[in-house]
């Protein structure tokens, strides 16, 4: 009594209806494109350091996604990042707990960011040719930005487990993100969010994208556990494309990309996150098990290194029920483009992810991912 709460969805929960028409999944495209910037896969990377590396996001974008760096990683910290990430992975191999490895990060991100290394990484990424993105917190954002727009940036990803519009605080300055993102000639995507109000609210600081979740996957991420706070996606990304459309409309026409982050593990799971309203998912676990991942097999969010209250942990990342890293078991790590594009011959949707997107946008009749947004959706219970 005195208390209501209302029933929310995961995506596991929902699934997509198909329409009476059918077409070939050869018609079907996948792409899309957020301000000048087009993709041909609706894929981005998690931003963080077991999948960061700038030769990570250059494949990445090579294969037609986007590929984020963190300008406040071990990449922008320490010259030899890679032994730094392999330190992490061999402590959380020998201990269960996995309090030493979270230890471990959080010394190595004690560390002082150095510009250099950051303009470096961001450097290597945009001589390669693809776009660059790269996430900055809201806390350091006005500190970092001027290092990478000067780098060469593309794309600005203003991101931490809960952001809004609306931040009080007594301690200085807070980042006012309308004026900021106004005052930026280089588009900017905001996030996270879970809810109606503050995605509106965002959309209204003209970010040109808006994250939704925080990077949840099973066994790694734990905001839910240590601050009680989690919306399921399905939910969380519905709403988000409603308050979408309430700005379409508000403004006459503007339209700002709905990004999901979180508790996607498959094809199946892309797909369903598409079909609830977003234009494309940031995905995290999925893509550590590729070979080129440098946390070789081992996962963790971009918040396992907060300084004082870790909101992850190191996991393997999962194929097909087995440790990634275990060679043996699944027949060494896939390729990055084996991930993203096939072929596939494992049965859970784990590989090959753009091809389960597209089978499953051409089973109901849709060629293109805006359109796929109005499939017919039901839930299991």
């Amino acid at each position: 009594m005195g208390r209501t709460a209302r029933r929310t969805y995961e995506l596991q929960d929902v699934n997509i209806v198909p329409s009476r028409r059918t077409r070939s999944s050869k018609e079907v495209s996948t792409a899309w494109q957020l301000d000048a910037y087009r993709f041909d896969t609706p894929i981005l990377s998690h931003p963080t350091d077991a999948i960061g590396s700038p030769e990570f996001a250059i494949e990445l974008g090579r294969l037609g996604g986007l590929g984020v760096l963190n300008a406040e990683g071990l990449y922008s910290r320490h010259r030899d990042a890679e032994a730094k990430l392999e330190e992490v992975v061999a402590l959380a191999a020998s201990d269960i707990t996995g309090v030493t490895a979270i230890r471990r990060l959080q010394e190595l991100h004690a560390a002082p960011l150095d510009p250099e290394l950051l303009a470096a990484a961001v450097g290597r990424v945009r001589d390669a040719g693809v776009t660059v993105a790269v996430r900055v917190s809201p806390q350091r954002a006005l500190e970092l930005t001027p290092v990478l727009v000067k780098a060469g940036i593309d794309l600005l990803v203003i991101h931490g487990t809960i952001i809004s519009a609306e931040h009080v605080s007594n301690e200085g300055s807070a980042l006012n993100l309308k004026t900021f993102i106004g005052d930026l000639d280089v588009p900017v995507v905001a996030g996270g969010v879970s809810d109606h109000r503050t995605a509106l609210h965002l959309m209204r600081t003209g970010a040109a994208g808006v994250i939704v979740g925080y990077g949840s996957a099973e066994g790694a991420t734990t905001t839910r556990e240590v601050l009680g706070i989690g919306v399921p996606m399905a939910t969380a990304i519905a709403d988000a494309a409603a308050a979408r459309r309430d700005y379409l409309d508000e403004t006459g026409g503007r339209y700002v990309h709905v990004i999901a982050d979180g508790d996607i593990y498959s094809a199946g799971d892309v797909a369903r996150a598409i079909a609830c309203g977003a234009d494309a998912t940031m995905l995290g676990a999925p893509l550590a098990i590729a070979a080129e991942a440098p946390g070789k097999g081992w996962y963790w969010p971009s918040v396992a290194a907060h300084p004082s209250i870790p909101r992850g942990a190191v996991a393997p990342a999962q194929l097909g029920g087995l440790d990634a890293g275990d060679d043996a078991a699944v027949g060494g790590a896939p390729s990055l483009a084996t991930i993203l594009n096939g072929p596939s011959t494992e049965p859970n949707g784990q590989l090959n992810l753009v091809g389960g997107l597209r089978r499953s946008m051409a089973k109901s009749g849709y060629s293109e991912l805006k359109e796929f947004q109005k499939v017919g959706l039901n839930v299991a219970y």
